[in-house]
């Protein structure tokens, strides 16, 4: 089984940037590859109350950690949007998704926190396609993206960059998407 995607320095970037976008305290967000809860703590320093935020994580682990750490949210197990059936939509879905390219040499229990597929986009585009399903009217989208992941088929989306960090091998953006 994976461990935990510990906290590193792109959880970091999506926190700093969270802080400066999510003002509406009272938003629905959904967190997809919600890992060790740190965006979810970040939305609840933020005054979002707990039971505004769905948490979902293809790591059993890590939903067990979550479940733990937030008692009053609702936290699923799932591959992406497969097991969410919450109506009405959410205002935010966030996302730091595995974005790096496959490497041969990266140990197993890892690659599912980080390998986004051959090119690094496959996990991104399958999320995309979905996401839209799951928008409120003026919703957004927070993604963060790595200049090593090809391939991103961004669909039919408004795209904005809300930031970009230069990290030793890689530039890191988060963008913001709307549907058109």
């Amino acid at each position: 089984m994976s461990s935990i995607y510990e906290p590193a320095e792109d959880s970091y970037f999506l926190s700093e940037i969270l802080k400066k976008v999510i003002k509406n305290k009272k938003a629905k967000i959904l967190e997809i590859g919600a890992g060790s809860g740190i965006q979810a703590q970040t939305l609840i320093d933020l005054r979002i109350p707990q039971k505004n935020l769905t948490l979902v994580d293809i790591n059993e682990k890590a939903i067990s950690h979550l479940k733990k750490k937030f008692p009053d949210t609702k936290v699923i197990l799932s591959d992406l949007f497969e097991k969410i059936k919450e109506f009405p939509r959410f205002d935010f879905i966030i996302f730091n998704p595995p974005y790096l390219p496959e490497d041969k040499n990266e140990p197993e229990s890892s690659q599912i926190s980080t390998t986004g597929g051959k090119t690094g986009s496959e996990v991104i585009n399958r999320f995309l396609k979905d996401a839209k399903n799951y928008l409120n009217q003026n919703a957004k989208i927070i993604l963060l993206t790595s200049s090593l992941t090809k391939g991103i088929n961004w669909l039919n989306y408004k795209k904005n960059i809300l930031g970009k960090k230069k990290i030793f091998f890689e530039e890191l953006y988060v963008w913001e998407l709307n549907k058109k």
